[in-house]
């Protein structure tokens, strides 16, 4: 009778260390799923934030780094000032014929006039003296300009020129009022400019800002985009009430004719 108890009470342990590890095994299964969900539903917000990280405003539509729009070559290095020296020299040179033309004054004939007779006289004086000075005389090379680049240039060029030509016609014909009010807009405010400041000045302001409105806008564009934003939407309101103050009330007959 004492070995059957010893032996029931032997199967009894068993049979509970047996169903403490079948829990165990259920339970770790339990957290083993319950982590692969948790970590799912994170990429999932994660895939969810990036998406809509993807659809913030951007100004002008673009879906692009600004290094990209520019060209992503050294003309937008330059302008985003990726090489500061480079940069530098650039803009350096171009404010000094800036202020040499505008604020002094000087004539580009002149200007060309004086640094011709300067080499000229150098290298005259350097061919004919070398023999005093005991050096040898210059050696100029022959300069030949390629046919290539020019055609290349040129190509493009016509290119252009034929899109804006195409771009006057459709204007012109009439079919988009909005574009058409758009663009005798952005020529008043240009006449208006164009009183204020010279070519060369304008042309000046121009080339500064090509050197400080990019790399701005790339370096605060989380800023720039919101406000950018806003500003479309007051436009739109604007050219809505204007819309249906003015353009809606214009005779279908006379956009029929416009047309």
């Amino acid at each position: 009778m004492a070995e059957e108890k010893e032996n029931t009470v032997v199967t009894e342990r068993s049979a509970e260390s047996l169903i403490e590890k079948i829990t165990d095994k259920i339970s770790e299964k339990i957290h083993s799923h319950d982590s692969s969900s948790s970590d799912s539903d994170s990429d999932s917000e994660k895939t969810i934030a990036s998406a809509i990280k993807e659809k913030v405003f951007r100004l002008f539509g673009r879906e692009k780094p600004v290094h990209t729009v520019l060209g992503a070559g050294k003309a937008a290095d330059v302008l985003l000032w990726k090489n500061k020296k480079v940069s530098a020299g650039v803009l350096g040179v171009g404010t000094a014929v800036w202020i040499l033309f505008e604020l002094l004054e000087y004539h580009l004939l002149t200007l060309v006039g004086h640094i011709s007779i300067l080499l000229l006289a150098l290298l005259f004086l350097w061919s004919n003296a070398h023999t005093f000075i005991y050096k040898s005389p210059p050696q100029i090379p022959e300069v030949r300009l390629p046919e290539e680049p020019f055609l290349q240039i040129v190509s493009a060029l016509r290119i252009e020129i034929n899109r804006g030509f195409a771009a006057v016609r459709d204007i012109s014909s009439g079919k988009d009022l909005k574009k058409f009010l758009i663009v005798i807009v952005g020529l008043w405010i240009l006449s208006i400019v164009g009183n204020w400041f010279n070519f060369l000045t304008l042309f000046y302001i121009i080339f500064v800002s090509l050197f400080t409105v990019p790399v701005t806008y790339a370096k605060y564009e989380d800023k720039i985009d919101p406000l950018a934003e806003k500003a479309l939407l007051e436009f739109k309101k604007q050219y809505a009430v204007f819309d249906a103050n003015v353009l809606s009330k214009i005779p279908k007959s006379l956009k029929d004719k416009l047309a």
